[in-house]
C-alpha cells in the first residue's frame, strides 16, 4: 500500500489500531456501558460549544448595542441613549457575572468534573482506550474489503 513501508503489519491489518481494540476480558456489556458515558461526555461537550456560543454571541450584541447607542446619541436621542447604557450596556448576564465568568465556573466546575469521570472510567475497565464501542461499530457496520470501508487510513502511523 502507498505511503507504508514494505512489510509493515499494519498494511495487512483488517481491524481497528490496538489503541480502539477492547482489552483482553471486557465483555460487550462493558464496553456499551463506557460507550454510553463517552457518549454523555460528548453531550456535554457540545453543550460546552453552546455556552461558548452563547458568551461570544452576548459579547457581540453588546459591540452592536454600543454602536447603535452612539447613534442614537447622534440622532438627538441622548437622553435614551444614556439610561440604555446605565441599564443594558455592560450589564451582567447572571447575577454578578458576565458570560466569561459563566463560561470559566463551567469548565472549572461540572465539564472538570465529568471529564475526569469518562476518563477515570476508561482508565479503569478500558486501559484508557478511547471510542473502543464505536471502533467495535464501525467493524460490525463496514463492508470489509470495500473501497471507502478500509479499517484504517493508508498512512496510519507512517508520519506521511
Amino acid at each position: 500500500m502507498a505511503g507504508r513501508p514494505a512489510g509493515d503489519a499494519r498494511s495487512r491489518q483488517d481491524g481497528p489500531d490496538d489503541a480502539h481494540r477492547r482489552p483482553p476480558g471486557v465483555d460487550d456489556a462493558t464496553v456499551e456501558a463506557v460507550g454510553g458515558v463517552t457518549a454523555a461526555l460528548e453531550v456535554v461537550e457540545h453543550a460546552r460549544g453552546v455556552l461558548y456560543e452563547f458568551h461570544r454571541l452576548i459579547g457581540q450584541a453588546d459591540i452592536e448595542l454600543g454602536e447603535a447607542l452612539e447613534k442614537l446619541e447622534a440622532a438627538g436621542h441622548a437622553e435614551l441613549a444614556a439610561g440604555l447604557r446605565a441599564d443594558v450596556l455592560g450589564a451582567n448576564v447572571l447575577a454578578g457575572r458576565w458570560t466569561f465568568q459563566v463560561v470559566e465556573d463551567f469548565d472549572a466546575g461540572y465539564h472538570a468534573t465529568f471529564r475526569a469521570a469518562e476518563q477515570r472510567v476508561r482508565d479503569e475497565l478500558m486501559a484508557g482506550r478511547r471510542h473502543v464501542y464505536e471502533a467495535a461499530l464501525k467493524e460490525r457496520n463496514r463492508t470489509h474489503g470495500r473501497a471507502g470501508h478500509e479499517a484504517l487510513p493508508e498512512d496510519l502511523g507512517t508520519g506521511t
